[in-house]
């Protein structure tokens, strides 16, 4: 059977395909542009900690005691008894000087003693026989009163006889050179076979007591009135009742393992720079420091129990020297922050101003969440890996043969 022919049908179906096509043309030109999502950026809250206020100076160290050793008997030197630069203790002989002069001076001046003990008995037993003789006026009372006189002045050359003995065996003893103080003795300034004086006080060594030590340093008078008034106001509360801890920082950047004392503040300033002097007392078991070794000293002078602390590397520090952080407020929009920093904590800083406990700063992320735009917080993970960088780095040169 024909089918006829039926054009209006044939003019439909064209229609009717290209319906969709015309459809979806229509719904992209009214679908609206959609917003990307959020930056997603690490963010920390800003914690109120207890920390110490510390403050670092530098200073050098200094021995607490010292003694120059020093001829007090004149004569040539015979022998050096220490080795040098070694521990000695108070009163170990050091030189030895040759005593045969002192030795002959001792004894003359027992033989001058012994003569002058013997005048001396002379002339008590003339007058005990003259006393008796002035009664019977066997004698003239002047030859009498001569003798007392003498008996006097003989007494009198017994005593320095005496003092000149004791001077002699002083003179003796000081041919063995001891050690006034313990302590780490350097060179010997002299050798054997040199004339040592007395008069002219040879110096023949230096010991230093090392174990304590003393450390030296100075601070400005600004920076002891504002701690003393943060002290008062009750900002810092103090370390201990009238002292202050101090850990040095050795040249090597290392630190001492033995902390100190601080022992006093001058009571004068230097009018020509404004600082006060201070002096610290280090233990130094090991001998490690030295007189006249530069080190940094950490005071902590005073805790802060209330301290605002946020990650260092959150804060950036401006041109003039203003310190600002990024912070996401309620409306998880990012602002900049200008604050005032004082001091540091390890890796964290200390805010005196600009910030309130609670508030989120923002940690990673900065690059794609400027000031003003809306960010999605989420807490920072210090233990995370961070976000590996594209390799733009030049490839080495192939190696030819």
């Amino acid at each position: 059977m024909k089918v006829p022919f039926q054009p209006a049908l044939f003019l439909v179906v064209p229609w009717l395909l290209a319906l969709p096509v015309l459809l979806a043309s229509c719904s992209k030109k009214n679908a609206q542009p959609q917003a990307p999502p959020p930056a997603e950026v690490s963010v920390v809250l800003v914690m109120v900690e207890r920390v110490n206020r510390t403050t670092e100076l530098p200073g050098r160290i200094n021995s607490m005691r010292e003694a120059q050793v020093r001829a007090r008997a004149t004569g040539i030197l015979l022998k050096r008894r220490f080795e040098e630069g070694s521990n000695v203790k108070e009163g170990q002989v050091l030189f030895e000087i040759d005593p045969a002069p002192l030795q002959a001076s001792l004894s003359s001046a027992k033989a001058a003693l012994a003569k002058a003990q013997a005048a001396l008995d002379e002339s008590k037993a003339t007058v005990a026989r003259y006393k008796e003789l002035v009664p019977l006026n066997a004698i003239s009372k002047q030859v009498y009163d001569q003798s007392v006189a003498a008996l006097g002045q003989n007494e009198a050359d017994l005593l320095s006889a005496k003092a000149a003995q004791q001077t002699a065996e002083l003179n003796l003893g000081y041919a063995r050179v001891t050690a006034p103080i313990s302590g780490r003795i350097g060179r010997a300034l002299v050798t054997e076979g040199a004339l040592v004086s007395a008069t002219e006080a040879t110096q023949m060594a230096v010991i230093r007591q090392l174990d304590p030590v003393y450390f030296d340093f100075t601070q400005s008078t600004t920076e002891l009135l504002r701690l003393r008034r943060a002290l008062k106001d009750g900002t810092l509360e103090s370390a201990g009742p009238g002292q202050a801890r101090v850990t040095l920082i050795l040249e090597d950047g290392t630190v001492y393992s033995h902390p100190g004392q601080l022992l006093f503040s001058d009571i004068s300033v230097d009018p020509t720079t404004g600082m006060i002097s201070l002096r610290a007392e280090i233990p130094n078991p090991e001998n490690l420091l030295l007189p006249g070794m530069f080190a940094r000293a950490q005071i902590v002078e005073g805790i802060n129990a209330n301290a605002l602390t946020v990650p260092q590397r959150t804060v950036t520090r401006g041109a003039a020297g203003a310190s600002s952080v990024l912070v996401v407020n309620d409306q998880n929009k990012v602002e900049m922050r200008n604050i005032e920093v004082d001091g540091s904590l390890s890796n964290k800083a200390v805010v005196v101003k600009g910030l309130k406990a609670g508030e989120r700063v923002l940690v990673e992320g900065s690059q794609k969440a400027p000031p003003g735009s809306v960010v999605k917080p989420v807490p920072f993970n210090p233990s995370a890996p961070a976000a590996a960088a594209p390799n733009t780095a030049t490839p080495p040169p192939a190696k030819t043969n």
